[in-house]
């Protein structure tokens, strides 16, 4: 047991290069295989560092993406007293970037217009009950963003979010 020590602690203090030591042993293999080779210049699609890209001004989303209906104001909506899920209730209604799809008809967005405090005026063409219309609805979420208030003809209707 003595002697494996010795041999061990004798290995462990002996120079790992051993291309220093013994002519024909190559410490790095890549130096021997590609002996004289120059780095190659990076590829023309590599991924080159650059300084800090330009300060480009952005729209608000809302202006960047024109005639969809803002993030905001989309979701599943219900009416004050209904229980969300309830697909019969009457007031009933879906909001998607590009259609109103309320329990009776389907709103198809045309333009958006974007007004002062999250507000919203949408211009849609409808199907619904065997005819077709085209109205402009003016919509707004509360400041809490639960509740959804659209104005028809004067008439507004406030709805709560599912």
């Amino acid at each position: 047991m003595t002697l494996l020590s010795l041999l061990l602690a004798a290995g462990c203090n002996q120079s790992s290069d051993k291309s220093a030591d013994q002519p024909g042993v190559v410490a790095n293999i890549l130096d021997q295989t590609l002996p004289n080779v120059e780095e190659a210049p990076p590829a023309a699609n590599a991924i080159t560092p650059v300084e800090s890209p330009p300060k480009i001004d952005t729209p608000p989303p809302e202006a960047a993406v024109a005639g969809l209906i803002p993030a905001a104001m989309q979701g599943r909506w219900t009416g004050a007293q209904d229980r969300c899920g309830d697909r019969s209730a009457d007031l009933e209604l879906t909001v998607t970037p590009d259609r109103l799809l309320f329990h009776e008809s389907v709103g198809t967005v045309q333009s958006v217009t974007a007004g002062e405090d999250g507000r919203a005026a949408v211009e849609a063409a409808f199907t619904g009950e065997g005819q077709s219309w085209t109205r402009t609805l003016a919509l707004r979420t509360s400041p809490d963003g639960k509740a959804l208030t659209i104005v028809n003809d004067g008439t507004a209707v406030t709805r709560k979010r599912c």
